[in-house]
């Protein structure tokens, strides 16, 4: 075992490093010259410096970060100059606020500082943030794994391309992937109260969590008595941080929803499905997904917290806010991580079950795992041939639409091989409840 384990570490460091390899001297170099090439500002490429700018005019100069001229000063020190609609080859993405106002609470401790040592410091955390992760989505989905495969699995995690992606962009998601796993750790650990302030912070990014919140308050529903305290740390979390925004600016949610609006309208905001199969088919999936997704959460809301079948229904619901989100960014893929880690664990009962489910196990892994090859391999290339493989910029990310394609059936099929998760009895047709029996 400790050989495998020293193998697999091996490995994922090599992984790691092709990663970082293919973004420093491959993709970055490309996206300097085809921005060069346009006439095109390629900008600070921080997702902290909009919402870093507005907080510092919100708390020190009371000004609305919604407004139009925060937004041309936002536009003026992300790309060095205010944007033209009219020029063609103008970003498309105008850099509003875009979040709700109370994100300020949490960037506060940050305003003081130049943008360069914040945007530092940020990183830092977000990787802190997001190594600390692994080991709590294991203890939330009750896989004990040895310290090397703790150690590959934080090194895997931390260079996927989704968190490369959201570190060099310091993009908020990673802070909110990272406040779900403690949300649902503080559950699995009885800390209820603490848990919902966790669930009410990462409302900063309210397309995340909203399926989780909904999960979770059925949950709280399930067993009132003993697990309000999630219920009122959740609710009193959210009303002093909703009133302080009102405090800070008074009717600021009709001016955030105005903003959301602006920024699906300018970044062409759609889903997963909405790209595969069209607005209309896409939002009907997107809407029978969440069906699926609740009908098991409804089923299980009174599991407890501690169990399996939390875990399972936590990863679950989790994969399916990727399927239906109206992003497809992969830093946003860092919440499928419990999904994947319970696919691991059950690999070996998920290919017992068929062909078609080994057939979506190899779709998946290909898909999990291309970025981490291709990507060392055209590293390794641009140690030779820099200019060459520029043209091969892309090739790491041919699976990314993929990944969430794959890994939410294979979730599904997880929860469906836990007997008390399952829907209907296969071979009977009919509805019942079956007894537990392990998935390993």
């Amino acid at each position: 075992m400790n050989q495998r384990s020293l193998l697999g570490l091996a490995l994922a460091a090599i992984a790691a490093a092709g990663m970082w390899l293919y973004v420093q001297r491959v993709l970055i170099p490309y996206q300097v010259q085809d921005a060069a090439a346009h006439g095109r500002p390629r900008g600070l490429l921080s997702d902290l410096y909009p919402r870093w700018v507005g907080a510092q005019e919100l708390l020190q100069h009371g000004l609305d970060p919604y407004s139009d001229a925060v937004t041309r000063e936002i536009q003026r020190g992300y790309y060095g100059r205010e944007l033209n609609p009219g020029r063609p080859d103008e970003p498309k993405d105008e850099q509003r606020f875009a979040y709700p106002v109370y994100v300020v609470f949490l960037l506060a401790p940050w305003l003081k500082l130049p943008f360069d040592t914040a945007r530092w410091m940020f990183s830092m955390v977000l990787l802190a943030l997001t190594a600390a992760s692994v080991p709590l989505w294991l203890r939330v989905i009750g896989w004990r794994v040895h310290r090397l495969t703790m150690i590959t699995l934080v090194l895997l995690t931390t260079s996927s391309f989704a968190a490369v992606q959201g570190l060099k962009l310091q993009q908020l998601s990673l802070l909110v992937a990272a406040l779900l796993a403690l949300c649902a750790y503080g559950i699995v650990s009885g800390w209820l109260f603490a848990a919902g302030v966790c669930l009410a912070l990462a409302s900063i990014k309210p397309q995340l969590m909203a399926l989780l919140a909904v999960w979770l308050m059925l949950w709280t529903l399930g067993n009132w008595k003993q697990r309000q305290n999630l219920f009122w740390g959740f609710v009193a979390s959210l009303g002093v941080l909703a009133g302080g925004a009102e405090y800070l600016l008074p009717g600021w949610i009709p001016r955030f929803v105005a903003g959301m609006a602006a920024y699906e309208r300018y970044t062409g905001g759609g889903s997963l499905l909405d790209v595969l199969v069209g607005r209309m088919a896409g939002t009907a999936l997107a809407l029978f997904i969440t069906l699926m997704v609740m009908v098991v959460s409804g089923r299980e809301r009174r599991c407890d917290g501690n169990s399996r079948e939390f875990g399972l229904v936590t990863a679950l619901v989790l994969a399916g806010t990727a399927m239906v989100i109206p992003m497809m960014a992969p830093y946003n893929h860092l919440i499928l991580l419990p999904a994947v880690l319970l696919i691991v664990r059950s690999r070996k009962q998920l290919w017992a079950s068929g062909r078609l489910t080994r057939l979506v196990i190899l779709i998946a892994a290909l898909a999990v795992f291309w970025p981490w090859a291709v990507g060392l391999l055209i590293g390794i290339a641009s140690l030779v041939a820099p200019q060459t493989v520029l043209k091969l910029w892309a090739a790491p990310l041919w699976t990314s639409l993929a990944i969430p394609l794959a890994i939410f059936p294979l979730a599904y099929a997880v929860a469906a091989k836990h007997e008390t998760l399952r829907p209907w009895d296969a071979t009977a047709g009919s509805t019942v409840l079956l007894s537990r029996r392990p998935l390993e």
